[in-house]
């Protein structure tokens, strides 16, 4: 103790290993593996005494993730890390613990994430904003829209989801930064798709009163959009009335009713919508209705009523249903 009464031994700098690993999206243990191996540990570190990183420490981390997010080998990756950071590299690493693949130390449940896809999830963690939007777009050029929203963007998403219902919404804010750059996404693909051939009538998508689920909807109107089939998209919680409405005013081909719940699930409202009927006396139409979401497993279906079972099975119904009308032949793009 000192003379005045306080305690001589001055605070240990820098944040500790636990808080770390969270703010990068791994775990306490891949840094322990990076430090054994790779030498990626502290500057200074104090015999006996736990790890503690400084802000170049952490800058030298991130550089790790991001390479290693990107698929770059981690031994590779921790070799230029160090480099960069004007430290040597061990002169060989260790094998006292074994290394975790790339991709399964970010704390996130990926059992149905592909392994290509987890350096999505590995940066969303860390709340990596450019690197998730590379990263989408990427698998979006690589595998089509289709395939990436199946692969790479619903398994994660559920991912996230499953991980802050059980944490306490700890990582709430990582599914929301995932939503909005999956949107994002999905709204600029479909802004600068060619446009649909004029006088076609278009698919209305909707999501039922009190369903905020609207992400599948943007999926489905992007690859529509890219099919070159013309879309009325109008989002998340539509009041039943204005669906109605917007049927009536609109005339579609197609109504898409989304409920991800079924809570929101409302089969009679599906079944007058299927019977809304248009045009002018003489030549009235009725809409073709896909009711999408799990909301709707088990409901009877009604005549010019589809249930369509994903993404890939929606949109080709809705090419089918084109295809079969006179005079409105699209480029297929998808």
């Amino acid at each position: 103790m000192a003379r005045d009464g306080s305690s001589d031994r001055s605070p240990e700098p820098g944040i500790a290993t636990g808080t770390v690993a969270r703010r990068l999206g791994v775990t306490p243990t891949t840094l322990r593996s990076w430090d054994q191996r790779y030498g990626i540990r502290p500057a200074a570190r104090q015999q006996g005494k736990h790890r503690r990183w400084t802000p170049r420490d952490i800058a030298m981390l991130e550089d790790m993730c991001r390479m290693t997010t990107s698929g770059v080998p981690p031994a590779e990756a921790a070799r230029v890390a160090l480099s960069r950071a004007g430290r040597p590299a061990p002169s060989q690493p260790t094998a006292s613990e074994p290394m975790r693949s790339p991709g399964s130390g970010n704390g996130m449940p990926l059992e149905n994430v592909q392994h290509q896809h987890r350096g999505l999830a590995r940066a969303a963690v860390r709340l990596d904003s450019p690197t998730v939007d590379r990263l989408l777009r990427e698998a979006v050029a690589q595998h089509g829209l289709v395939r990436a929203w199946q692969e790479a963007m619903v398994p994660t998403l559920h991912a996230a989801g499953r991980k802050w219902e059980s944490s306490g919404d700890r990582y709430v804010e990582v599914e929301h930064l995932l939503s909005w750059h999956i949107s994002t996404v999905l709204r600029q693909l479909g802004s600068t798709a060619p446009p649909p051939p004029a006088g076609v009538p278009p698919v209305l998508l909707a999501c039922l009163p009190g369903e905020q689920h609207a992400l599948p909807l943007e999926a489905l109107t992007a690859v529509l959009a890219q099919q070159r089939l013309p879309t009325r998209m109008f989002g998340a919680a539509v009041p039943a009335d204005a669906i109605l409405a917007a049927v009536r005013r609109v005339g579609p081909a197609a109504v898409v009713l989304w409920s991800q719940t079924r809570s929101t699930a409302d089969h009679a409202f599906a079944a007058h919508v299927a019977r809304t009927a248009f045009g002018v006396q003489g030549a009235r139409t009725q809409p073709l209705v896909l009711l999408g979401g799990h909301g709707w497993a088990g409901s009877p279906l009604t005549a010019g009523m589809l249930r369509p079972n994903g993404l890939d099975e929606a949109s080709g119904r809705l090419r089918q249903l084109y295809a079969s009308m006179p005079g409105t032949a699209t480029g297929d793009r998808g």
